[in-house]
């Protein structure tokens, strides 16, 4: 079924912003994009999803490895003992001395699902590696794979823009017609709040069509 995403404000990169925007998805990919009025009515039997304040691409995350192999993402069941957020550093090294490979693989998959949930769609860094529960648990999320890229100063974060990078920077690809659908939504009103604020304002992570992240 062919679903319409819309925002107040669509920034696809690479070309003009479009206030009152939306994206037409079909499948896998993206079947139109522009003004909300005329993607809808070219479409007039798609569904439709609103989301409060911007529709961009979906973002990349230049640390993934780092992310999803020096850090610890607990489960939910254990915040009270370790809490809800990544444990590196030394924590981290005492945890991973002990750990068995049922519960790294979960962290690992824990670590993928909260990237989602921060609009990334795509992965950059050397993941094609010796380590069976980081290589499939990759494989298994769908998330597009890309080569390395420098890697940001600063520490490691979920959240793509915690390096300083624009949009232009951070995006995995600009929206396109024909185009894969990897796009995110925020609820936040322009560019500069997203970075500001950061991807926390994420509401919605949409992963080659398929709305694997909402918040509302």
């Amino acid at each position: 079924m062919l679903t319409i995403h819309a925002a107040p404000l669509l920034l696809p990169v690479g070309a003009a912003p479009v206030v009152d925007g939306a994206v037409a998805v079909d499948g896998d990919r993206i079947a139109a994009l522009g003004p909300y009025e005329e993607v809808t009515a070219a479409h007039p039997a798609a569904r439709v999803r609103r989301w409060p304040g911007l529709l961009t691409p979906g973002l990349r995350q230049d640390r993934a490895r780092e992310l999803l192999t020096r850090c610890y993402h607990p489960d939910p069941r254990e915040a009270d003992e370790l809490g809800e957020l990544p444990l590196r550093g030394e924590a981290f090294e005492r945890l991973a001395a002990t750990m068995d490979p049922a519960r790294r693989a979960g962290s690992v998959r824990r670590g993928l699902q909260r990237m989602l949930r921060h609009g990334t769609t795509h992965l950059a860094g050397p993941l094609d590696t010796e380590d069976l529960a980081l290589r499939t648990a990759v494989a298994r999320s769908g998330l597009v794979r890309l080569p390395p890229s420098p890697t940001p100063p600063g520490p490691s974060d979920l959240d793509p823009f915690a390096a300083g990078g624009d949009l232009v920077g951070t995006a995995g690809a600009p929206l396109t017609v024909g185009g894969r659908a990897d796009l995110a939504a925020f609820d936040v009103p322009d560019e500069a709040a997203l970075r500001a604020g950061g991807a926390r304002a994420c509401v919605a992570t949409v992963l080659a069509g398929r709305l694997v992240h909402r918040a509302r």
